[in-house]
C-alpha cells in the first residue's frame, strides 16, 4: 500500500503508560553457579561485559528499557528488520502483552525438537514503563482503513517500510501505536528512541508464570489465568 505525506501530519507528542514482560531468569542463572554474593556479582560483572557496547543514547538509562537497543538481531520483527537498531515493543494492558508472548512462546516450542514432547515453565516479569515523545497511531484514521496490513500475522513487508520512513523524518517519529495481530483490539507501541522511555513507577511491576506445551500457553498469576489455544502443529 502507499500513504500520503499529509496523513504524517497526525503525528503528535503523547503520553503513555506501557507494559511489557520479560523472563525472570538473569539473577537465578547466576545465583545458581556461584558460592556467595561476590562469586554472583563477579559473574554478572563478567556476562556485563560480554556483551554488545550500549548505544550512547541509552546509557544511563534502566536496564529493563535500554537492553533492547543494545542488540541488533539478524530476525526481523513487526517494525524492525534484520539487522536495523534496537526496538522496544509494549502494550496498553498486561492481557495484550500476554497473548503476544503466548504467540512467539508457542512458536519458539515448536521450533525446538527437544521440546515438543514436553513442557516448558518460565517466570516473567511484567513491568510498567512511561512513553512520552512523537508518535504515529495507527489505530487511528486515515492510517486505520488499512489495519489488516498492519497487523498481518505473518507478513511485515508495510511496517517495515513504514517504520523506515517514520525513523528518518526530522525530528524522527519516536514511536508507532498499532493494534496487536494476536488479541483483537488490544493497543501496541514500538518504541524507537530508549530517551522516549522512563520508569517512574519503577516498583510497579508483577510476576507472572508462563507454561507453554504443543497445545496451548497459560500465562497466570495469583487467581488469574490467561489461556491461548493454539493451531494444531
Amino acid at each position: 500500500m502507499q500513504w500520503h505525506a499529509e496523513w504524517l501530519a497526525s503525528i503528535g507528542t503523547q503520553h503513555r503508560d506501557l507494559w511489557r514482560a520479560v523472563e525472570a531468569q538473569h539473577r537465578v542463572a547466576t545465583m545458581r553457579l556461584a558460592d556467595s554474593l561476590d562469586e554472583q556479582h563477579l559473574l554478572e560483572q563478567l556476562l556485563e561485559d560480554s556483551k554488545p557496547t550500549l548505544p550512547v543514547e541509552a546509557e544511563g538509562a534502566p536496564y529493563l528499557l535500554s537492553t533492547p537497543f543494545r542488540y541488533v538481531s539478524q530476525w526481523s520483527s513487526r517494525f524492525r528488520r534484520p539487522g536495523e537498531g534496537g526496538a522496544w515493543y509494549g502494550a496498553d494492558e498486561p492481557e495484550t502483552v500476554a497473548a503476544e508472548i503466548a504467540h512467539w512462546r508457542w512458536k519458539f516450542f515448536m521450533d525446538s525438537e527437544g521440546l515438543k514432547d514436553t513442557q516448558l515453565v518460565v517466570e516473567l516479569t511484567f513491568f510498567q514503563a512511561h512513553f512520552c515523545g512523537l508518535e504515529l497511531d495507527l489505530t487511528e484514521p486515515p492510517w486505520n482503513a488499512h489495519r489488516a496490513n498492519w497487523r498481518d500475522p505473518e507478513n511485515y513487508a508495510h511496517c517495515h517500510a513504514l517504520a523506515t520512513h517514520a525513523r528518518s523524518l526530522i525530528p524522527p517519529t519516536g514511536a508507532i501505536r498499532y493494534e496487536s495481530a494476536r488479541r483483537e483490539y488490544g493497543a501496541c507501541q514500538v518504541v524507537f528512541d530508549v530517551q522516549t522511555l522512563s520508569m517512574p513507577n519503577a516498583c510497579l511491576q508483577q510476576t507472572w508464570v508462563c507454561k507453554t506445551t504443543a497445545e496451548r500457553v497459560l500465562i497466570s498469576r495469583d487467581d488469574t489465568v490467561l489461556q491461548f489455544d493454539m493451531p494444531e502443529a
